[in-house]
């Protein structure tokens, strides 16, 4: 029987959470290198900046097709939230990025076969509450969430800026300062519990 969100709608100007790990759970990311060509790949494809290839043949750029709003990089797993403008952005987006990314981990580490234990799994968010915790809940993943540097967090908080980040339309959701809603999960922990439910 397929896993849960296996299966996608693929449906214009729609919200969302895009996860996928390791086969048998293993570790995709060994070290720093590691996390900077996966973050490479995507900006490659989210940048409004065109990228070539060394052959001078342009990259496809998905800037107005896909938004990344957050995303968590974890050793054995990853997460994208993402605003997709095209039916199709999602699987223009995932496709090279996976292919590409799996293929520069085997070439590096001398290893064959797949990497990530599926297909990537996606989530449409359609619940407001859904929508407004689910930026945290990807944030909050590491242990050590505000000294992650594998995260979107600092775009949210404002310490950095990238036009392929862009966090704008979760934060326009806050009257309030982003950090302090990261810092009060203590209190929302049945909220969190709900979504990795959903997500399980």
């Amino acid at each position: 029987m397929p896993g849960k969100n296996i299966y996608k709608e693929y449906v214009p100007e729609s919200f969302y959470h895009i996860y996928n790990r390791g086969v048998n759970r293993r570790n995709i990311f060994l070290d720093d290198k590691d996390y900077v060509v996966f973050l490479s790949l995507l900006k490659r494809y989210l940048s409004a900046r065109i990228s070539k290839k060394e052959s001078g043949v342009a990259y496809k750029t998905l800037h107005q097709d896909v938004e990344l709003l957050a995303y968590c990089l974890m050793p054995n797993h990853f997460h994208l939230f993402i605003y997709q403008h095209s039916p199709d952005a999602m699987f223009e987006l995932l496709k090279p990025v996976s292919i590409a990314y799996a293929m520069y981990f085997n070439r590096r580490y001398s290893r064959v076969g797949p990497l990530f234990q599926q297909r990537y799994r996606a989530v449409r968010i359609v619940d407001d509450g859904h929508l407004l915790h689910i930026s945290r809940y990807i944030h909050l993943n590491p242990q050590n969430f505000n000294q992650w540097q594998w995260s979107s967090l600092p775009y949210y908080t404002g310490h950095k800026h990238a036009d392929w980040v862009r966090p704008d339309k979760i934060l326009a959701l806050f009257s309030g300062d982003y950090q302090s809603f990261m810092n009060d999960y203590v209190d929302r922990r049945n909220e969190l519990k709900m979504i990795e439910n959903i997500l399980a």
